[in-house]
């Protein structure tokens, strides 16, 4: 299994940028894809990004596309999420998922290994 360790949350003003890191170890090369998932309070988990861990073919949710950029560094085992032009409703939970083998996915159920989180709160 692999584990995965989330950093670089924090607070921010609106407009602010923030980058998050989620550090892979264990079995991580059976991970073909991994993604991140964020839950605001009182709100379901939520797809945001995901990445080709091989190839780096990247996709979005529409809420951030244009906003947030996903990138991996395979020598480091590490996943990152840059957050550009922060919104208030962007205030959540961010969580890393891996060891999903379906291509382009958005479901949670797909990914076996979480982290355990790291929180964003952009105030207005």
């Amino acid at each position: 299994q692999v584990q995965l360790v989330e950093s670089g949350g924090g607070l921010v003003q609106t407009g602010g940028s923030l980058r998050l890191s989620c550090a892979a170890s264990g079995r991580t090369f059976s991970t073909s894809a991994m993604a991140w998932f964020r839950r605001a309070p009182g709100k379901e988990r939520e797809f945001v990004a995901g990445i080709e861990w091989i190839g780096g073919g990247a996709w979005y949710a529409n809420s951030v596309k244009g906003r947030f950029a996903i990138s991996r560094d395979n020598a480091k085992n590490t996943l990152y999420l840059q957050m550009n032009s922060l919104k208030p409703e962007d205030t959540a939970v961010y969580y890393c998922a891996g060891e999903t083998k379906v291509a382009l996915t958005a479901n949670p159920n797909d990914f076996p290994s979480w982290g355990q989180g790291t929180q964003v709160t952009v105030s207005a």
